[in-house]
């Protein structure tokens, strides 16, 4: 083992995945609100109905992701991301050609399916074998692609919609989606430092700040502590009213706004995370996580309140751009808890547990939003319930730290 000669290999890890994140995230999580759109046009499906097709592409992508961290950290991330690549491309030229509700579901389920293996997960236990003193600053400069694609997927996939039609837009998705990960997975990616001869961090243990901890947590033990089912509660019922509002997004902004306006708002939105990440990214690896997440789902809070109390266009747009902010957090502060309080040997397996049950509860939103949204007749009960399920979380996630510290310190 030597020290990293400059740059560490690691930081070219982060920048990979970094543009996995930014595919992965802008074609499956953030452009849906397009499918959405454009499948309910074009076959005259309700909008409940498309939501829960998507909605079971995100159960299947739950029951699938807690073996994807384990599988990341037993046989490294370019089999699994070259893989998951290929599936979910294959599940986006699908949705492109649909003709039946059968049809819909499978085409989700495989999108779903493809992208457990290029989720949070996936790129945070590809970076957790390579940082311990930098693991913060690591895993939320790679998440930045996250919020990348929350700024460009919308505006790209409504252009390709525009310029080709809905099917041959979705045979492009799937195309950008193979030709960007495949090789960036088979060429790039490592499964760790000491494979290459290198300590985590580039730094030798006597240069380190913090030790390593080398404790290994089975998913029965991490289960039993707060620390955990806290985590779990509050980030599987953000997440869940997250991905609903964003699976609506689209929607519900083209009720006051043209579609042109729509996108230079969903624009604006995914630049507003990317800066809320270039905010964590600096300082995560000095503040209290906990109280920090906190922080976070109580903005998003404010925002979505904002957004279902607006009467005119412009409040509408500020709540949305406010929600924005906070939105690439939510996703990124969940691993960086789990990293924090469970250390890098167990990683894997604790954060693949974790994102089972949060995507099981997460899975939901899309069709909660759809059929709230179409038994009350538009979007202001369902966004008031997402601001008053993250108002909830920002009170569990604080109050999960006192029990931690108790038992652990």
């Amino acid at each position: 083992m030597k020290p990293s000669p400059a740059p560490f290999y690691g930081w070219r890890v982060v920048r990979a995945t970094l543009v996995v994140a930014f595919v992965s995230w802008g074609f499956a999580l953030y452009a849906p609100s397009v499918y959405i759109d454009a499948l309910s046009r074009i076959h005259g499906w309700s909008t409940a109905t498309v939501s829960t097709a998507l909605s079971m592409a995100f159960v299947v992508n739950a029951l699938s992701i807690g073996f994807v961290g384990t599988l990341v950290g037993r046989h490294g991330p370019q089999a699994v991301m070259s893989v998951g690549a290929t599936i979910m491309a294959t599940g986006f030229v699908a949705i492109g050609q649909v003709n039946s509700q059968w049809q819909l579901v499978a085409a989700f389920v495989t999108m779903g399916l493809g992208w457990s293996c290029l989720s949070t997960i996936a790129v945070s236990a590809t970076i957790a074998p390579w940082f311990e003193k930098f693991q913060g600053k690591a895993i939320s400069t790679a998440m930045l692609g996250a919020s990348l694609g929350g700024m460009l997927g919308v505006p790209i996939t409504l252009f390709l919609v525009q310029s080709l039609g809905f099917t041959a837009a979705m045979t492009a998705i799937g195309a950008i989606t193979v030709c960007t990960i495949v090789p960036i997975s088979l060429l790039i990616l490592r499964r760790r430092p000491q494979d290459l001869g290198l300590w985590p961090d580039g730094l030798a243990p006597e240069a380190r700040e913090v030790p390593i901890n080398e404790r290994e947590w089975t998913r029965a033990q991490a289960l039993k502590t707060f620390a955990l089912r806290s985590t779990i509660i509050t980030f599987g019922l953000a997440l869940m009213v997250q991905l609903g509002f964003l699976s609506q997004q689209v929607k519900l902004l083209q009720t006051e706004l043209s579609p042109t306006a729509t996108g230079l708002t969903v624009l604006a939105s995914g630049s507003l995370a990317f800066l809320g990440r270039v905010v964590l990214a600096r300082v995560a690896d000095e503040v209290n996580i906990r109280l920090t997440a906190a922080l976070v789902l109580w903005l998003a809070a404010a925002g979505l309140l904002v957004a279902a109390m607006a009467n005119t266009a412009t409040w509408l747009v500020v709540g949305v751009l406010l929600f924005g902010f906070n939105v690439g957090n939510l996703t990124t502060l969940p691993a960086l808890i789990v990293r924090r309080e469970f250390g890098a040997l167990s990683f894997g397996k604790v954060f693949g547990i974790t994102g089972t049950f949060m995507q099981l509860i997460n899975a939901c939103g899309p069709a909660l939003f759809g059929l709230l949204h179409d038994s009350t007749g538009g979007y202001t009960t369902p966004v008031t319930v997402a601001a008053a399920v993250m108002f909830g979380g920002s009170l569990i996630i604080a109050h999960g730290q006192w029990p931690w510290s108790k038992r652990n310190h």
